[in-house]
């Protein structure tokens, strides 16, 4: 059985379980969950935030300040805009998406649900969210909850992981699985020429 969250990095994984943890302590589980679902949107919709957390241009004070601002100006729990600041502090803002993933795989595992992580060209709408949730649901056998986030250099196609099973049908994938197979071809083709040259002398 895989590990909780076992597609994340094991440093994403470890401030999941502190979030999560935090707010259980703070009876503010539900609050801190609706925060990291607010914040996922963001991201998936904000260039300009996605910058912000993943560009070395900006680091330590200035992540820590715009991050207190947007969570002031959304309205987020006292443990999620301290969670931000920690992330800051630490300079690891740049797994915010990966660590509000897991921690949303933790979340799910523990109402009994399975989460799974969609990346996708484009964003994709609530009732497209809705089909694929209950597709997968379907196809695995547990409720999923889906955590989208976009990534432009797809192709096209999706990119989802269950625990430690991918599903891809992007195009740039499958294009990189034919440069392989072209690759392991042409190498075939060298060792047969090399041979026959050795025949012939």
């Amino acid at each position: 059985m895989p590990q909780i969250g076992s597609s994340y990095s094991l440093v994403a994984q470890r401030y999941a379980k502190a979030l999560m943890e935090a707010a259980q302590d703070a009876k503010a589980l539900d609050s801190v969950q609706q925060d990291a679902n607010e914040l996922l949107a963001m991201l998936a919709d904000s260039a300009d935030l996605q910058a912000l957390v993943t560009s070395p241009l900006y680091k330590g004070e200035a992540q820590f300040s715009a991050m207190q601002a947007i969570a002031k100006k959304a309205k987020f729990h006292k443990i999620t805009a301290n969670f931000l600041g920690v992330l800051a502090e630490n300079g690891r803002m740049d797994i915010l998406a990966d660590v509000l993933g897991a921690f949303a795989a933790r979340l799910a595992d523990m109402q009994g649900r399975v989460s799974a992580s969609v990346e996708v060209a484009q964003d994709l709408t609530k009732t497209q969210i809705t089909a694929l949730e209950k597709a997968l649901s379907k196809s695995i056998g547990k409720e999923v909850a889906v955590n989208v986030s976009v990534k432009e250099d797809l192709l096209g196609g999706m990119v989802v992981t269950v625990g430690s099973k991918m599903f891809d049908s992007s195009v740039k994938r499958k294009l990189e699985m034919l440069k392989i197979k072209m690759g392991g071809a042409s190498s075939n083709e060298n060792i047969h020429s090399s041979s026959k040259k050795e025949e012939v002398v």
